[in-house]
């Protein structure tokens, strides 16, 4: 969907179009933005021809497209498991962005916007997965970049996600995003 005459303008003045908005205002598709003028640089994503899309449940791209990225992560998923999981999250806020090259999926990215008294509000990245033949062309960058931007535009303190702490790659990446170590992530496992 290329921008058309009606556009929003996001806090850094990129053009996205507003023909088919989810409930917050944000777009269902959005096409690669132009260079962020905060940057100094030119990030490694600047040239990447991706589309970021968002995947709502029922949509026939989520087991055919975002699934075998995200398996690359989470490996026990099946197509029902995914299925039950998204149907149960998406109500409790979940929300797939899967970043396509042509019509390939290359990343995929699960959040949603958690509101509780550490953080107040935050977008929890629950996936950030790009598939492994993508890796280093900045597909995670770029999906990083389009979340904290949503976690800004939704009002939101910060942007917050977990890594298994096997991820030395995965962690090497976060901090060159600018992400901090911030606290430790403590589980016991219950029986059902």
């Amino acid at each position: 969907m290329p921008p058309g005459p009606e556009s929003h303008q996001n806090p850094h003045n990129d053009s996205i179009p507003t023909g088919d908005l989810l409930a917050c205002g944000l777009p269902r598709v959005l096409f690669h933005s132009p260079l962020p003028k905060r940057l100094g640089v030119v990030p490694a994503w600047y040239d990447l021809n991706v589309k970021l899309v968002d995947i709502e449940p029922g949509d026939p791209r989520l087991g055919r497209d975002v699934l075998p990225v995200l398996c690359e992560l989470r490996t026990e998923l099946t197509r029902e498991l995914f299925a039950a999981v998204y149907e149960e999250g998406h109500r409790q806020g979940l929300r797939y962005l899967a970043a396509y090259d042509g019509q390939r999926c290359v990343g995929v990215a699960g959040w949603r916007v958690v509101a509780n008294t550490a953080a107040i509000k935050k977008l929890y990245v629950d996936d950030l997965v790009t598939a492994a033949s993508e890796r280093s062309r900045g597909v995670g960058a770029a999906l990083l970049t389009e979340l904290a931007q949503r976690a800004t535009a939704l009002g939101c303190r910060l942007l917050d996600l977990d890594s298994g702490v096997q991820r030395a790659d995965a962690h090497r990446f976060y901090m060159r995003e600018g992400l901090t170590i911030t606290s430790f992530h403590f589980t016991r496992r219950v029986s059902l």
